[in-house]
């Protein structure tokens, strides 16, 4: 009976080692797609398509992985250069989609809270006053 209960036990933990190294495995893969796919985007131009992919890279966050800060990176790229080019409205869907991404992992941790607060300064600075109603 003992040895039963221990080949149970064994075999229990067995699988769910497997389950969870299985799971990380496979979020790294997506997260790693996502940033292949901003990083794609950005190369052609195409602004939207990029912080769509870098936003989803973030979402996709693992403790420790280089693709969480490289694509709040890229974020706040995107953000500032469209900055610079006056579209406020395209800087404004970046640092916003960067802000909600960390906002989205938050845990018994928020990892990115530098990000979040540098997002909120520009936030308010690009956002338009809000027009009392009539």
């Amino acid at each position: 009976m003992l040895d039963r209960t221990k080949t149970i036990l064994i075999n229990g933990v067995f699988i769910t080692a497997l389950s969870i190294l299985l799971f990380a495995a496979d979020t790294q893969f997506r997260q790693w797609s996502q940033y292949s796919r901003g990083e794609k985007s950005l190369a052609a131009g195409d602004h939207i398509n990029a912080v769509a992919g870098f936003e989803s890279a973030i979402h996709m966050y693992t403790p420790l992985s280089p693709l969480v800060e490289r694509s709040a990176a890229r974020l706040w790229i995107i953000g500032r250069d469209m900055e610079t080019r006056g579209e406020r409205e395209k800087s404004l869907v970046a640092y916003r989609a960067l802000r909600s991404a960390f906002y989205s992992t938050h845990g018994l941790t928020t990892p990115g809270l530098k990000w979040i607060a540098l997002c909120d300064e520009k936030i308010k600075l690009l956002e338009p006053p809000i027009q009392p109603a009539r």
